[in-house]
């Protein structure tokens, strides 16, 4: 899902004022379709009501998730009798470009969705306006002490922030109690430590008469959702630089690669190469090719969808010796106001509406129509979320890793895209035996660094 080539703001920007025709023809269509897909409700002015201050909205959801925003949408627009939000959904491909011609056009929406990991990028280029000047007193202080600290911490450069957390995923580890009692194990009793996962694992193996794999008790894959266990990172917010070649990375990496090693590299490549999709009903857990997999929380109501029946329980990944409880690797979404917007006090009132800043009780039946993690101990503690949590209550271990302060997420630097492709590309070189897990790191620290220095050269930083 993710677009992890590196764009560099700036450059784009030159080359979309050369092409300023492209941009005026595809902000009038961009309003055009906006105007297509505006609901009854909106642009309506009550009767004897002052005409309202539109507020134009981007975001990229779409099929089942559209009516879900446009909930969001109609209810803020009948809270309040001042803005008018105007919704368009943007096709996730097309969002980003969109955005900065857009913003180099001058006609930029309010607010916008973001997914990509890449607020900092765009701040360092002027496409974001900051937000916490917009706080009140109150609203500040609920934000920072109030929220969550993946909530908090997040969406910040320079000293202030860009982006408002507006959802989060975190990982934790699924397991069939079937394949722990067919193995003599005890479903009640989870591993406490990785050491023994990996172990219990290996019991819950099961090959053909070929020797080939048919299901893997749980294959440990993906460095970043392997760094925060162990201690690991990627960025130190104290002194503002990357943490790439470090010993708790190392030892990550180390433990991904020997694992991997001890079933045989070319027996986990064959096996992974026979699974279907990642996405939905085709999920290999569902199919029972893995007994535990580490896994996001939306799989939670994935498998109430494609497989009701299914018993399955969920478990925070457990640290290795030494290292960190209740840590996980953290992809959020952001809400921003984009440089240049028209109306960006309409933008900020309907952003506090739908996040929860100014009240999270009443946001919390977003946060269940979309099967998001709250955003705050009061939004969790809500009736809507409660009744959430009494139908889904797997839910629960993602609740409490959400409020964990071992959350790791993408590093606020002006390369945040390219730093994510490159911890991708040594991740993928370890894992297949072409560097070890010490030349992997070096290479990212090199690479890291000459991009530093590139950056440098052409006065980006």
């Amino acid at each position: 899902m993710q677009d992890k080539s590196f764009i560099n703001g700036r450059t784009m920007l030159w080359g979309v004022v050369i092409a300023s025709i492209l941009v005026t023809v595809m902000v009038s269509r961009a309003r055009l379709i906006a105007a297509v897909q505006t609901s009854p409700s909106q642009g309506a002015t009550r009767a004897g009501a002052p005409a309202r201050i539109r507020v134009t909205y981007w975001h990229m959801w779409s099929g089942q998730w559209q009516p879900v925003m446009d909930r969001v949408v109609a209810d803020f627009n009948a809270s309040q009798d001042k803005y008018e939000v105007v919704a368009l959904q943007v096709p996730y491909g097309q969002a980003d470009s969109k955005l900065m011609m857009a913003v180099a056009g001058g006609d930029p929406p309010d607010v916008m969705t973001q997914w990509t990991q890449a607020v900092s990028t765009w701040s360092e280029d002027g496409i974001l306006q900051p937000l916490e000047t917009r706080m009140t007193p109150a609203e500040r202080r609920f934000f920072d002490n109030d929220t969550f600290p993946v909530i908090h911490e997040n969406g910040w450069h320079k000293g202030h922030l860009y982006g408002l957390v507006i959802n989060v995923d975190v990982y934790a580890c699924y397991y069939r109690p079937d394949d722990f009692r067919a193995a003599g194990l005890d479903p009640d009793k989870f591993p406490k430590t990785l050491e023994e996962l990996i172990a219990i694992g290996r019991k819950l193996d099961q090959k053909d008469k070929t020797g080939r794999f048919t299901r893997l008790g749980f294959l440990p894959q993906g460095f970043t959702n392997y760094a925060p266990s162990f201690g690991g990172g990627f960025y130190d917010a104290a002194t503002g630089q990357t943490l790439l070649d470090t010993v708790p990375n190392r030892r990550a990496m180390s433990f991904l690669v020997d694992t991997s090693k001890q079933l045989g590299l070319d027996k986990v490549r064959r096996f992974n190469s026979g699974l279907k999709s990642q996405n939905g009903a085709a999920w290999p857990f569902i199919a029972g090719s893995f007994a535990i997999a580490l896994d996001g929380e939306w799989r939670v109501l994935q498998l109430a969808k494609f497989a009701p029946e299914l018993e399955y329980r969920v478990a925070p990944l457990p640290p290795p010796a030494g290292g960190k409880s209740m840590a996980s690797f953290s992809n959020t979404g952001f809400l921003t106001i984009p440089a240049g917007a028209k109306h960006p006090d309409g933008a900020w009132e309907f952003m506090k509406f739908w996040s929860g800043l100014d009240n999270p009780e009443r946001s919390a039946k977003y946060n269940v129509s979309f099967g998001w993690l709250p955003s705050s101990p009061r939004m969790a503690r809500s009736p809507d979320y409660q009744a959430f949590l009494h139908q889904y209550p797997q839910y629960q271990t993602f609740v409490d890793l959400a409020a964990s302060p071992n959350i790791v997420t993408t590093p606020p630097v002006p390369f945040q895209l390219f730093l994510l492709d490159r911890i991708s590309v040594v991740d993928d070189l370890a894992a297949r035996g072409a560097l070890s897990p010490a030349e992997a790191l070096a290479k990212l620290e090199h690479d890291t660094a000459r991009e530093r220095s590139r950056r440098r050269g052409l006065g980006y930083e």
